[in-house]
């Protein structure tokens, strides 16, 4: 079976060495120790998935992430970082990524979060059927809401919570059931991020009167179509 391909930009040897000790018995990984030549990397080969430190030479990881996603709106980006404070975890996120890990983390850790997005990506991959939001068609596949005369791509996150709100549509879905369905955790940063993608996907359908995401104080949120 092949192994599912990761791209490593990390610029601290020691690190390195130890990442790709752990996981290449499981994975295809390569490592660039810049975000230039990881990006250049990125830009000729496809990957299943990317782990980007931050704090690199030539391009560091918040502007590599976003010429990731520039191309490619659905490959999961987890970064790796030391930067631990609440701003530059939100940042990340806003940028497009899909989690972030705080130096130290155990290769358990990171295992388990590259286990979820992969299995996640072939779940997806399955999903045939296309659902009517709004004036768009949501085809979870492919990320993509498609009005017949612009096509919007989501990252998988997005598409991930957005699936799981019309799975519930017209229900109260509590904070920590959405935080365990889609994140698998669902502690305070979680919670954060969760703000975040609910932000992406009210601006997404600012312009449809009838799509709400309406926050229920306390509990959770409801999807809705009037």
């Amino acid at each position: 079976m092949e192994k599912s391909k990761i791209l490593y930009a990390e610029d601290d040897p020691t690190i390195a060495f130890l990442i790709q000790d752990s996981l290449e018995n499981y994975y295809d990984i390569e490592h660039h120790s810049d975000g230039k030549s990881a990006f250049e990397a990125f830009d000729c080969k496809d990957f299943d998935i990317c782990l980007l430190d931050i704090m690199m030479p030539g391009m560091n990881g918040f502007d590599l992430a976003e010429q990731i996603r520039n191309k490619n709106s659905e490959v999961p980006i987890i970064f790796t970082s030391a930067k631990a404070l609440k701003e530059d975890r939100i940042r990340g996120l806003k940028i497009g990524a899909d989690d972030y890990l705080v130096k130290p983390f155990s290769i358990e850790e990171l295992i388990l979060k590259i286990e979820i997005f992969l299995k996640r990506s072939k779940k997806t991959e399955s999903v045939a059927q296309k659902y009517k939001v709004g004036k768009y068609d949501f085809d979870p596949k492919n990320y993509t809401l498609n009005d017949f005369e612009n096509i919007i791509t989501l990252t998988q996150r997005e598409s991930d919570l957005l699936f799981y709100f019309i799975r519930h549509k017209n229900s109260v879905v509590k904070r920590q059931d959405i935080l365990k369905a889609i994140w698998g955790d669902d502690d305070y940063f979680m919670g954060r991020s969760l703000d975040v993608f609910i932000s992406r996907l009210r601006k997404i359908f600012a312009e449809e009167n009838n799509i709400v995401i309406e926050n229920i104080h306390g509990i959770g949120f409801r999807f809705s179509e009037k």
